[in-house]
């Protein structure tokens, strides 16, 4: 039923709750895993700040993301569950993880939340309700 399932992952508790389900998942449905994680530079600047910074920002967020993404794939290998991982440099996180689901036809996205509600969810967004809103594959949100 699943072949191809996609794990958006940002360090964060959440995500990793999330690709532990997407294990399951995989075991039950000999499935593929593709662990994709965004990257942002800060979103916060104006058209005065400097993008030597946010080059920077980049580089280290991808170094301490590609340490996460080694130890969870040998999570992946003692399951048995073929593994891929994937870092994009990221305008649009909702945008770029729904683009990223169609153009490989993943058929299930597997995306943690934070559960965020109330003045933080309006304030900060929610990356998972916006894929779920957006992408024309199931998503499993993971609380």
């Amino acid at each position: 039923m699943f072949r191809n399932i996609l794990v958006p992952f940002d360090l964060f508790n959440h995500s990793i709750r999330s690709f532990k389900v997407a294990i399951d998942i995989a075991k039950k449905y000999q499935s593929k895993i593709t662990l994709l994680t965004c990257l942002e530079g800060d979103a916060w600047h104006h058209k005065y700040y400097d993008s030597r910074a946010d080059k920077e920002l980049i580089k280290k967020q991808r170094k301490v993301t590609q340490k996460h993404l080694e130890k969870l794939e040998s999570i992946a290998e003692k399951n048995d569950i073929s593994f891929k991982s994937q870092i994009l440099t990221s305008e649009s996180v909702v945008n770029d993880i729904v683009t990223f689901a169609k153009s490989r036809k993943h058929d299930l996205v597997v995306i943690g939340s934070h559960g965020r509600t109330g003045v933080d969810k309006l304030l900060l967004g929610s990356v998972a309700n916006g894929v779920s809103q957006k992408t024309k594959c199931p998503v499993l949100i993971v609380k």
